[in-house]
């Protein structure tokens, strides 16, 4: 068969499966989505899923695989929760409106290397939550991964009597088969690089895409020295940075920068001074079009096998590679998103300086996704939070860990995070089952309350006579 007639089956099934659920509750829903919850939260088959992800893609580390699994599933299980996805879902009696939620049909979903198995594990429980079907399209080289993910998904599908092709998986992916799906599908979600969000929104398709990351902590003058280097320590150390939240770089305050950095090396840090040039050769290279782009093989890499590829030396108990930020950030390769445990540091003396740093590294790359400070200054948090052309600021938080949502803070849990205008995408939220539901507004009439023009009209008018 072709990758048309490929897709139809794919498809086809998913529309047969959507209407056997038709008519099920909010609690039936609920149920669904907790039992296959179920089946990628238990210990044993997330180890199982963790190994295969390392063992496929090279990429990360078993341990913190499993963290974010148990973090991601039980962090969207809980938004979801009472959430309301069936029926009506809200009346404003004052404005005598009822609102009921619809599914939005079958969803198709394109999931990324460095994350193969939480994405789809996340990303079905947000979709089913409105009633919908999904069919991935994994990286090819997580294909494995990404479809044990969702065999024990379509486990729980069976165990509480509903239709298993309510979660497919393309076997065998391909550039045309994904790209066939992505025009059969009723919504795409398009966890992943820049190309692949391109792709999505050029199928003709209601699509949810995602920016590139590169996401920027300044750490103020007043920051909790030894708990800032922490939290960033272990979010750039996390998984070998495979998340696109994990600190590109960090803007440290004169006035700390040698604690910090002392801080960062006891942790496990090592700072790459002399032999930057060997690691900025070692991790941007010529590709086939002639120009610089990453190196494939440091991506979410640890940091030993980063340093042992550059030929620098480093001890043993090293995580993180920090290196020095150059003052023409624009055309220094470090200040862009590295998906690898490398941190470029920045120095400034004053909050405005560190803030130009700040909106230069994010203009220059990652426009709209992130950035975070560690301060307990009331007037930097705002004036960053609204000034800064981003969708999310961490405040005191590990970046890899909050933008997603975590248990420390309440944004809502999801691996897909929207840049809006500013990185290309339709969105700015964080993407939740919310976005996988139509909704229907039910509008009942009442007595005109028409305001009088004095009410619209009048301190305007009053203004320019004066």
């Amino acid at each position: 068969m072709n990758p048309k007639e490929i897709i139809y089956e794919y498809v086809n099934r998913a529309k047969i499966a959507q209407q056997a659920i038709e008519r099920y509750t909010q609690e039936e829903i609920d149920r669904v989505c907790v039992a296959i919850g179920w089946e990628v939260y238990q210990d044993d088959q997330i180890r199982m899923l963790a190994e295969q992800a390392v063992l496929e893609t090279g990429m990360g580390n078993v341990h913190d695989k499993i963290t974010k699994h148990k973090n991601k599933v039980l962090g969207v299980l809980q938004d979801i929760k009472n959430a309301k996805s069936v029926g009506l879902i809200e009346t404003d009696e004052a404005k005598k409106i009822k609102k009921y939620a619809k599914p939005v049909g079958v969803v198709g979903a394109l999931t990324p290397v460095t994350n193969p198995t939480a994405t789809p594990a996340s990303n079905a429980i947000t979709i089913l939550k409105g009633k919908n079907a999904v069919i991935f399209a994994p990286h090819p080289k997580a294909k494995l991964s990404s479809k044990m993910a969702v065999d024990f998904m379509r486990q729980g599908l069976k165990k509480v009597g509903a239709p298993l092709d309510l979660i497919q998986i393309i076997e065998e992916p391909s550039i045309e088969i994904t790209g066939e799906l992505m025009k059969q599908v009723n919504v795409v979600l398009a966890t992943g690089g820049g190309p692949m969000v391109k792709a999505a929104y050029s199928s003709g398709t209601p699509a949810y895409g995602v920016g590139p990351g590169n996401s920027v902590q300044i750490i103020a003058e007043d920051a909790d020295v030894l708990d800032a280097a922490r939290k960033v320590f272990s979010s750039k150390s996390f998984d070998h940075a495979t998340s696109c939240s994990s600190e590109n770089s960090i803007i440290v305050h004169e006035s700390i920068y040698d604690r910090f950095i002392s801080e960062m090396i006891s942790l496990g840090s090592y700072f790459v001074k002399e032999d930057r040039q060997k690691l900025e050769s070692h991790m941007w290279i010529l590709n086939a079009k002639g120009y610089r782009s990453i190196n494939p093989e440091i991506i979410a890499q640890s940091a030993l096998k980063i340093a042992s590829g550059a030929m620098i030396q480093v001890p043993e108990h090293t995580k993180v590679l920090m290196v020095e930020g150059a003052e023409d950030l624009e055309h220094d390769l470090f200040s862009q998103e590295k998906l690898s445990p490398v941190l470029t540091v920045f120095k400034y003396k004053a909050f405005q300086e560190g803030y130009n740093i700040l909106k230069r590294l994010t203009d220059h790359y990652g426009t709209g996704h992130s950035c975070g400070i560690h301060t307990f200054n009331k007037s930097y948090i705002d004036y960053i939070g609204s000034h800064m052309k981003t969708s999310r600021v961490m405040v005191n938080q590990p970046q890899a860990a909050g933008n997603g949502g975590a248990f420390f803070n309440g944004m809502p849990s999801t691996v897909s995070l929207g840049c809006g205008s500013w990185g290309g995408n339709i969105t700015s939220e964080n993407i939740t089952f919310k976005h996988f539901i139509n909704v229907t507004w039910v509008s009942e009439y009442f007595t005109p309350k028409r305001p009088t023009d004095e009410e619209i009209f009048g301190s305007y008018l009053g203004d320019i006579k004066r």
